[in-house]
């Protein structure tokens, strides 16, 4: 008698290596049949394009991944409860297991779904396969969610769960049961379709080969460079570890064992792990504090006088605001589906103190221009700059764009590449090219107002406006 099979749902780990439910059905011993579900509505905020357009890529890796060990990824499309019942019914199979996602709305529709199935005989179990330490699992001395960044850190990395690995299934079911052409999903961005920049390799082998090439070469730079956005010290696995092509135990093992024989100096693999912490304290965050999807985690902000000001938003949007590195960063995002991190903060510190425009809208903006877009990381983070979150930086401390521009990007190469237009400009008037003599923006073939816009807001004014609107809050809870 033929062993009845066991289901591994792939959602956002899409990976064989270091896969724990995928280790778990391994060991099972039954047939793996592995399938993966768009579900639109299995959480409360469909994907963004570009994030769509990165799962269409690393679902095809997968599927070509599991097809060379004999197996057929499922793919279907609809409500994730019906489509598991009904996958149920046709293959057979008597288990499932799947990795647990973290979203408040996310883990109450698994609960759900694993309830629904155990009560239909079917074995279901579930594992932790994208944080370092789950979020109910750090705490407090007095038990309750940590708020702040640096002790919630030392707690995860005293306990952080241990990951021997595992060794990839051998082979996995073909099952003939009816699978979605991923064609017919039409994951690309539409009206417009903005992805031909996009140079990237998704799935589970360029991610490892991407890790390895990276800590061979620039990880021993990382504590100095990660600022300078023309450098290669910035790592580029963000969408590898939201999408799950990476284990984020294994990236923090990569870069201590490099420490540890000694290829890179301490202190590179300390400021990385701190970056993998925040992802976790960012989970950690939405998971106990879920009303930040939507309002202030310090209410007094939820009283901020935000602007209406289309246009300057549209500007922002398409890198016309005036200021070189804030345009720069958001030709960049428009162009590859991502931004450094450090232009992440100027571009978005530009867009609620500068234009004083509420940092929903541009937390929407990178959710559905991101590859990346994590719904924890971007929502803390967006709160972090706008000094509403836990542990955020203060509203009064606003990025002078000129001045980050001169810092991080001295020699002019990151807003040469992304601003053509001012290729020819001389250094010292890169970041301000209002600044500069007539003459050398005519030699740059620079015209203000024409091949590059003047100033949106000026700097100075802006600032005052800002601090201005933050005098008019409620004064508890603001900076405290």
């Amino acid at each position: 008698m033929t062993e009845r099979p066991i289901l591994m749902w792939f959602r956002r780990d899409l990976r064989l290596a270091d896969n724990p439910a995928l280790e778990a059905a391994r060991v099972s011993g039954r047939p793996i049949t592995p399938v993966y579900i768009l579900d639109d509505h299995l959480e409360s905020r469909p994907i963004g394009a570009a994030s769509r357009w990165w799962l269409d890529k690393s679902l095809r890796a997968l599927s070509a991944d599991i097809a060379g060990r004999g197996g057929r990824l499922i793919l279907r499309r609809g409500d994730a409860e019906a489509e598991l019942h009904r996958l149920v019914e046709d293959t057979g199979a008597e288990a499932m297991v799947f990795n647990r996602l973290y979203e408040p709305d996310a883990r109450a529709r698994d609960r759900d779904i694993a309830h629904a199935l155990t009560s239909a005989g079917v074995s279901v179990q579930s594992f932790n396969g994208a944080l370092l330490a789950e979020p109910d699992a750090v705490r407090t001395g007095a038990g309750g969610p940590y708020k702040v960044f640096t002790p919630y850190r030392r707690a995860l990395m005293s306990m952080r769960e241990a990951h021997p690995p595992s060794p990839v299934p051998a082979e996995f079911a073909n099952a003939s049961v009816r699978s979605d052409d991923i064609d017919a999903w039409r994951l690309h961005p539409s009206g417009p379709d903005w992805s031909s920049g996009f140079d990237w390799a998704p799935g589970e082998a360029s991610a490892q080969a991407g890790l390895s090439q990276w800590g061979a070469n620039a990880f021993a730079d990382y504590h100095h460079g990660r600022d300078r956005p023309s450098g290669s010290a910035s790592s580029r696995l963000s969408p590898r570890l939201h999408w799950g092509e990476l284990a984020p135990w294994r990236v923090l093992d990569t870069v201590e064992q490099a420490s540890r024989a000694g290829k890179a100096p301490v202190e590179a693999a300390e400021k990385f792990a701190s970056e993998l912490a925040w992802r976790d304290f960012s989970a950690h965050l939405l998971h106990h504090f879920p009303s930040i999807e939507d309002r202030a985690f310090r209410p007094a902000y939820d009283a901020m006088p935000w602007r209406d000001d289309p246009d300057a938003l549209a500007a922002w949007k398409m890198g016309r605001t005036g200021y070189p590195m804030v345009d720069a960063g958001m030709r960049q995002l428009w162009t590859t589906g991502w931004m450094h991190n450090r232009v992440r903060m100027v571009t978005a510190s530009f867009l609620v103190k500068h234009l004083l425009i509420d940092w929903r809208e541009g937390e929407r903006w990178f959710w559905d221009t991101l590859i990346d877009a994590d719904r924890a990381n971007n929502l803390i983070n967006w709160q972090w700059v706008a000094g509403s979150g836990p542990d955020a930086t203060p509203f009064f401390r606003i990025y002078n764009p000129v001045a980050q521009g001169q810092k991080f990007d001295a020699e002019g190469r990151y807003v040469r590449r992304w601003l053509p237009e001012l290729a020819r400009l001389p250094d010292r008037w890169l970041h301000a090219p209002w600044t500069a003599a007539a003459e050398a923006l005519s030699h740059a073939g620079v015209r203000l107002g024409a091949t590059y816009p003047r100033p949106i807001v000026d700097h100075a004014q802006a600032r005052a406006r800002a601090l201005a609107a933050l005098q008019s809050l409620p004064k508890a809870d603001v900076e405290d």
